[in-house]
């Protein structure tokens, strides 16, 4: 590590298992990946989220993510600053936590704390017990989003496949704990 450089932060989820880590790229399906997405409002990229979330799964619906969503952020914006958005809810019948991100090809209004448009959004779902784990991985996400090296290497980005690789590339070089 460079002279005055900040440790990478581990981007893993703690579960019940306090002696295994789960990489958010476990989480993170490719099919859970949009780059360059043209969604051009907060309300149609919290639907195009629960579409993604839901997918296939026949468990989850879209509405019920995009109604946790929604829920979550009359709360208080979950934009983050400098073009980045980190939303996220609780769902009851979910079992372990999914993660969707999407590069949009215009940033949208979020109501972020720095009153940026947002670009880079990162959705994070877990099963409604958790709480701790709950925090722990936001804050994680929170840390690794705000490193201005990996926003610009995703803004850089123009696959889906990129993006996934740039997260991957930051696991593999992070600081274990």
């Amino acid at each position: 590590m460079t002279a005055g450089a900040q440790p990478r932060s581990r981007l893993t989820w703690r579960h019940s298992d306090p002696d295994t880590d789960m990489n958010i790229t476990d989480l993170l399906i490719r099919e859970r990946i949009l780059c360059c997405a043209d969604i051009g409002s907060k309300k149609r990229l919290f639907e195009r989220l629960g579409e993604l979330l839901a997918g296939n799964s026949g468990i989850l619906s879209a509405n019920d993510i995009f109604d946790a969503l929604i829920n979550r952020e009359k709360l208080g914006s979950t934009g983050l600053g400098k073009g980045v958005a980190i939303p996220h809810g609780r769902i009851a019948s979910l079992e372990k936590p999914l993660c969707a991100i999407i590069k949009l090809s215009e940033p949208i209004d979020f109501d972020a704390t720095d009153n940026q448009p947002v670009d880079l959004v990162f959705a994070l779902l877990v099963p409604e017990e958790s709480t701790e784990e709950h925090l722990q991985v936001l804050s994680t996400i929170a840390e690794v989003f705000s490193n201005p090296g990996v926003c610009a290497a995703l803004r850089q980005c123009d696959t889906e496949s990129c993006i996934y690789e740039q997260l991957l590339q930051w696991e593999t070089q992070r600081i274990p704990a």
